[in-house]
């Protein structure tokens, strides 16, 4: 039987917003005690209702285990993620990332991301892929899963990239020289930063002549995934969303010139998390 590897050196933002009533505060203390090494950053997004009360008690029930970071107002979850790991790079983990707290996507699937970091060197980055799968509970609603499979072709085609599915919430960093730069700017595409985190890392990696993002960015096909009630879609949030993508396809065609941050999107601050389809 393979042991569970240890999750050593992993620190892992959580953004929260108004996240009181969904928060599986049982979830997190059963997981930190089985893996004591790993590290958790709650971030509050200038929550409004009881959710800083909540993170505060979490940290108080093991302080080794989590951090609080509470941003004065409502930045919405790119921001969050963003100052997050600007925050989390301070300790100088061995990787770090970012996962969606209503944990649509169990802890359990970080022992997979674990090992494949730990197994292939030269991965970079390991990114959630909700591939419906025979074997695997990916529990979706039939609408939102054929959106999201017209919105990844149309952005595999932006990102010049054959990457199934960008917008899950769950991505793992291996600490390497160009992590702090990928979160330097604030992202402007708010409902799909995941999107405009691609597109930095491939126009970074081209600009400066390396081996293209398809040797160093593993996509972890997840065992479990579900919809979570609470989450929002609205028709202008997808519109908002075929604009960002048009203005991350520009940005990335003038990679020649150097990186510049993107036009200012219309996307909404409210905290609601971008697309999640």
């Amino acid at each position: 039987m393979t042991p569970h590897p240890p999750l050593e050196g992993i620190t892992l933002v959580i953004p929260c917003y108004n996240e009181a009533t969904r928060l599986d505060v049982g979830a997190f203390l059963d997981f930190t005690r089985a893996y004591p090494a790993l590290r958790l950053l709650l971030v509050d997004d200038g929550s409004t209702d009881g959710t800083a009360a909540v993170l505060e008690s979490l940290w108080s029930h093991s302080p080794e285990s989590f951090e609080v970071l509470r941003l004065p107002r409502n930045r919405g979850k790119a921001e969050a993620v963003r100052l997050g790991i600007r925050a989390a790079l301070r300790d100088l983990p061995r990787y770090v990332g970012f996962w969606d707290a209503d944990l649509a996507t169990p802890l359990e699937a970080l022992l997979d991301f674990y090992r494949v970091l730990e197994e292939r060197p030269w991965i970079e980055l390991a990114v959630g892929s909700r591939v419906q799968l025979l074997g695997r509970d990916i529990a979706r609603h039939r609408s939102r899963h054929y959106l999201g499979r017209v919105f990844a072709t149309i952005t595999s085609l932006v990102l010049d990239l054959r990457v199934y599915d960008t917008q899950c919430g769950a991505k793992i960093f291996r600490v390497t020289e160009d992590t702090a730069e990928l979160f330097r700017e604030p992202f402007r595409a708010r409902w799909i930063f995941d999107v405009e985190l691609f597109a930095r890392l491939v126009r970074l990696r081209r600009t400066a002549g390396r081996p293209p993002v398809e040797r160093i960015v593993y996509e972890v096909a997840l065992a479990s995934w579900r919809d979570v009630a609470g989450s929002r879609l609205r028709k202008r949030d997808f519109l908002t969303a075929v604009l960002d993508l048009a203005r991350i396809y520009r940005w990335l065609r003038l990679a020649h010139v150097p990186a510049a941050p993107l036009a200012a999107s219309t996307g909404s601050e409210d905290g609601a998390g971008g697309i999640r389809d």
